[in-house]
């Protein structure tokens, strides 16, 4: 997997992840409290989650160099603001279809179908070539997204509200956990629990993290602890390449 900091004048073609919103940012762009992040994977560019500010996720796409004509569909997570406030703005530039939990309110459903299809999800299923959801997971219903890649799998999370352990192993029935990245909801969390939360990836298998947006600090800090070089961080602005 390669990393790199300095963003280009366009988002290369390369199989990767471009954090677009987040808590923290570099190199100029705007941060802001939710998540958003290009997802490149073989032929298709996906918009997973949409940040909580419509305006300052275009910004940064401009900054980025990302073109949301390029772009083929929008997978949300679950139903949070700071998750899906930003839709509406991607949506008037360009009516994606888009992939949901079948929990979300109808309005939402009603408003975003104005634009495009929506396609709900319930189950785990293969959405597009290599490309798997976890299905609704926990009580908030929310989604991961899977990219079968040749090194194991790319899951990406928007906040890991069913807890990102039980994300590893619903994405482990697919392939053992290449990269787990994106919000992973641990910022109540204390030393001991992020340390088991951490030794219990290892154990299933999960060989490179890189959390985001509601992790915390704390987490960072342990999980760098625990997977060394293996831990990547992240903020608006991050790009990292796989195959």
């Amino acid at each position: 997997m390669k990393s790199t900091m300095d963003y280009p004048s366009k988002i290369s073609n390369m199989n990767g992840i471009t954090v677009i919103y987040d808590n923290r940012a570099l190199n100029g762009l705007e941060s802001g409290w939710g998540f958003s992040a290009l997802v490149s994977f073989r032929d298709y560019k996906i918009l997973f989650d949409a940040g909580g500010d419509g305006e300052k996720l275009l910004r940064n796409c401009r900054k980025l160099g990302i073109d949301l004509k390029e772009m083929c569909c929008v997978f949300l997570s679950h139903i949070h603001e700071d998750h899906t406030g930003g839709l509406w703005s991607v949506l008037e530039k360009n009516p994606l279809r888009v992939y949901l939990p079948a929990s979300f309110p109808p309005e939402f459903k009603s408003r975003a179908g104005k634009y495009g299809a929506v396609v709900e999800i319930s189950d785990p299923t293969e959405i597009l070539p290599g490309i798997h959801t976890t299905g609704e997971m926990g009580s908030i219903r929310e989604q991961a997204i899977l990219l079968k890649t040749s090194t194991g799998l790319v899951v990406v999370t928007g906040c890991s509200h069913p807890g990102i352990v039980n994300i590893a192993k619903e994405a482990k029935k697919i392939d053992n956990v290449y990269l787990l990245a994106g919000g992973f909801h641990l910022l109540g969390s204390n030393k001991r629990e992020l340390k088991k939360i951490a030794e219990d990836l290892k154990t299933l298998g999960v060989q490179k993290v890189m959390p985001c947006h509601c992790s915390g600090d704390r987490a960072r800090k342990i999980f760098r602890e625990e997977f060394g070089d293996n831990c990547v961080d992240c903020y608006a602005g991050k790009m990292v390449e796989f195959r």
